[in-house]
């Protein structure tokens, strides 16, 4: 049986070339990155939405650097061979690029995943550039940027304009310009997102784009249905996990109250 193969930058580019789509997905932990791996997920994204999936925020700015690599950590030691990208939480490397360098190298050097995902286009291009010639891989990201929920007072979705399609598009030269192996389109019009990719030698990743970027990358608690107060649009649920586990977790309950668990089977 041929080994497998650990996955890096020049994976995606190979992919776009020859047409076939990119799998991404969130994860948090060592036990679901197994599963992510073990299904064939290209690249597993630990994602700021941690802010919101595991730790109760309301939005990902209360993320800080340190539950980010604790949490890119455990995705590693979950994954040995898809392509690991920690999302660098909010002001963590938008003060300078100095700054920007020195909380990137932590991903590699103590989370010990691959690479970087930073939000922004032109303004943000610079600190990739120095990024990347200092050997980090950078993922971009434009288009909704969560991070910048408050000053733009919500979730909008970009590109609806030409203005803003053409903007999009600026942003995303930029950052391949700059040495982005690819970049995560996100809260885009099919139309701008189509446009974006059809513009670009390297992948997009879309998250609520469309279906003509070069891949996809979803949170895993909306496929699984374990994120119940709200589903966005763009996220199929799969399975309705939250469900079985509230069965489970009555029925487990109901049986330690009644005095049935443990039963003889469970005890020594």
């Amino acid at each position: 049986m041929k080994a497998q193969k650990k996955i890096n930058v020049s994976h995606f580019l190979k992919k776009k070339e020859k047409g076939e789509k990119i799998v991404a997905l969130t994860a948090y932990d060592a036990p679901t990155a197994k599963l992510a791996e073990e299904c064939g997920v290209d690249l597993i994204l630990v994602g700021d939405s941690m802010g919101m999936t595991m730790l109760g925020y309301k939005n990902t700015i209360p993320v800080t650097l340190e539950q980010s690599l604790h949490h890119s950590a455990a995705v590693r030691r979950g994954a040995e061979f898809s392509f690991i990208v920690g999302d660098m939480p909010f002001m963590t490397y938008q003060i300078s690029p100095e700054q920007a360098m020195q909380n990137a190298a932590r991903y590699l050097q103590e989370a010990m995943i691959d690479a970087v995902k930073l939000e922004g286009g032109e303004k943000t291009a610079s600190t990739v550039e120095r990024l990347v010639s200092a050997g980090v891989p950078v993922l971009g990201h434009i288009g909704l940027l969560p991070q910048n929920i408050l000053t733009s007072g919500g979730y909008r979705i970009t590109g609806k304009t030409q203005d803003d399609a053409e903007r999009l598009v600026k942003d995303a030269l930029a950052l391949e310009k700059a040495g982005a192996f690819a970049i995560v389109l996100e809260g885009m019009s099919s139309e701008a997102a189509a446009e974006v990719t059809h513009n670009l030698k390297i992948p997009t990743i879309g998250i609520g784009a469309g279906p003509g970027c070069d891949g996809q990358v979803q949170v895993i608690n909306d496929l699984l249905g374990l994120f119940t107060d709200f589903v966005p649009k763009h996220a199929k649920k799969y399975c309705d996990l939250s469900s079985e586990i509230r069965k489970a977790l009555t029925a487990y309950t109901s049986d330690v109250k009644a005095g049935v668990f443990p039963g003889p089977d469970q005890s020594f």
